[in-house]
């Protein structure tokens, strides 16, 4: 029972300095110093995303298939009669 609870706390302890390890590159990083980083974003939008585009687009594509359909409004036909003499 002895060895067993040695064991169990010989990983306990393994376990803290390898953790504890781990801690000092993390530790190293912090910067305590006074510099300051500026960070600069510029955000764009393409122009297929503007909803007025769409609209824009819907209305042309109506009107387009509105004046293919309706043709010609005048039925004019050119007859010529002839007569033998």
């Amino acid at each position: 029972m002895k060895q067993i609870a040695l064991v169990s706390r010989l990983k306990s302890i393994f376990a803290f300095v390898v953790l504890s390890i781990l801690q000092i590159p993390l530790l190293a990083q912090d910067s305590t110093s006074a510099s300051t980083h500026t960070t600069t974003t510029t955000t764009t939008t393409t122009w297929y995303t503007q909803p007025w585009v769409w609209v824009v687009g819907g209305v042309l594509l109506l009107i387009l298939v509105i004046a293919l359909t309706r043709g010609s409004s005048s039925n004019t036909t050119e007859r010529t009669t002839v007569i033998k003499d």
